[in-house]
């Protein structure tokens, strides 16, 4: 601000002096010439702005200082600054470090925590186990308070010496003084030889051989036919070892062995329930539809021939109404077809055609008689079975939901039925299917034999006929 109020100076009274010599009052001609005035003194402009000019240097050497001055301060200060924020950035990243590093250190020791309580865990999960099986064989020494005061690894030696002596002792044969039951359920007091803890022998007066858990502990006869079971419960007894050896291995003595159910063909039929039942009386039915419809057409079938035979002798002779009535003395289709024939034999032979050809259409009602329910039946019985599988999955469904998939006993009743039923339609379908169709065409061949016939009796009328005219002529 100094220099600038300097400049305005100066530039003020470089323009004031030409104006103030120009300005200067005239001299009048008239007037008498005043006393001598000392002239005023010379200013130089040019020491002016010398002066000015120095004043100037001189500020701006003392602003330059100040200015240097301040920017020598904020160096220092920033340079301050700067160590002091890397100093911190240092701590910064060492804390960091420190705190990963204890961060680490923290789950590696809440890893081993871990490891040991579930290493702890599964100590007492084996003594309780151990104490359960050992208990289970009779050794209650797990269960002690002197036990529950050992330390645990104590207590592990003890686990494992105790389970090494009850493994030595279950790896040989034992014999004790016992009871046990026969097939029928009668008593039997005897010895019994114990095969380590997964078999069993009974030796008594009355009855011996190997042993199946009967529930609750108990064991008895097992009763299956070509074992040796008493013959190795004999020579076990006797100390001796026979081959082969009969002998039933068991996983629990608690729960019973039961008989391995007898299949029968009754047993088979009722797992399929009221379905199977009726597929079964749909197979029934179909099988008495097929028999019955098999003797008529073998009795249609059979008496074309005996029909011609007695039809041609007489209709050779021209004596057409002793031909229709042994046609009429023979029974069936054929006889039918063939008299019709015999009747209209004076009618020309398209006519004559037609009518044989009305006769037999007429006739295929009765041929084809118990045709079309016996392919119902081959249809019917499938869908039934599928009706089955349908009914047994949904009561096999239905028991899941309530009691879930623990015990597959459970599920086999509706499976059985789901299975049963399937098996049972196609054994009626397949057979009421191949039958039906084979019926069928037993039928249409015995209906091209009474075309034949017809035919024939009609050409061996025009013959003869024929021939008489030959005759006559």
């Amino acid at each position: 601000m100094s220099i600038a109020r300097h400049l305005i100076a100066m530039a003020a009274l470089a323009l004031a002096l030409p104006a103030l010599a120009q300005t200067a009052p005239a001299t009048p001609t008239a007037a008498p010439s005043p006393a001598p005035v000392a002239a005023p003194p010379t200013i130089s402009l040019e020491q002016a702005y010398k002066k000015e000019y120095a004043f100037l240097q001189a500020q701006k050497r003392e602003l330059s200082e100040r200015v240097a001055q301040t920017r020598n301060a904020l160096n220092r200060d920033r340079d301050a600054a700067q160590g002091q924020i890397n100093a911190l950035e240092s701590r910064l990243l060492a804390a960091k470090s420190q705190a990963e590093a204890l961060s680490a250190e923290l789950l590696r020791g809440d890893e081993q925590a871990q490891v040991i309580a579930d290493n702890r865990e599964l100590v007492n999960v084996t003594i309780e186990q151990a104490r359960a099986t050992l208990g289970g064989f009779g050794d209650e020494s797990l269960a002690t308070a002197g036990f529950a005061e050992l330390e645990e690894s104590a207590q592990l030696k003890q686990v494992f010496a105790r389970a090494e002596r009850t493994l030595v002792d279950f790896s040989r044969l034992r014999q004790q003084p016992g009871t046990f039951y026969r097939a029928d359920g009668t008593e039997v007091k005897g010895n019994i030889i114990r095969w380590g803890n997964v078999a069993a022998y009974g030796v008594s007066a009355k009855d011996s051989g190997a042993l199946v858990p009967a529930g609750g502990g108990q064991l008895r006869l097992w009763d299956a036919p070509g074992q040796n079971g008493g013959d190795s419960a004999l020579a076990l007894a006797k100390g001796n070892r026979i081959s082969p050896l009969g002998v039933y291995l068991f996983e629990n003595i608690n729960t019973a062995v039961t008989e391995p159910e007898a299949k029968t063909i009754a047993g088979e039929i009722g797992k399929g329930g009221f379905i199977g039942y009726i597929i079964l009386a749909l197979g029934t039915l179909g099988l008495a539809l097929v028999a019955l419809r098999a003797a008529f057409l073998k009795n249609a079938g059979a008496a074309v021939a005996p029909t011609i035979d007695a039809v041609l002798r007489p209709l050779a002779e021209q004596r057409i109404d002793d031909a229709i009535v042994a046609a009429k003395r023979h029974k069936g289709s054929a006889a039918r077809v063939v008299t019709a024939a015999l009747r209209n034999l004076d009618r020309d032979r398209e006519h004559l055609e037609d009518i044989i050809a009305e006769s037999i259409l007429h006739e295929s009602v009765h041929l084809n008689r118990f045709g079309a329910f016996i392919m119902v039946i081959a249809a019917v019985a499938p869908l039934l079975g599928l009706l089955g599988t349908v009914t047994g999955m949904i009561q096999t469904f239905d028991i899941i939901t309530e009691f879930g998939t623990s015990d597959p006993k459970l599920l086999s009743g509706g499976i059985a039925t789901a299975l049963v039923t399937t098996e049972l339609g196609l054994i009626v379908a397949i057979p009421m299917l191949l039958l039906g169709n084979l019926m069928g065409g037993w039928a249409e061949r015995i209906k091209d034999d009474m075309e034949q016939a017809a035919l024939r009796v009609v050409n061996a009328q025009q013959e003869a006929q024929f021939s008489a005219q030959r005759k006559a002529a």
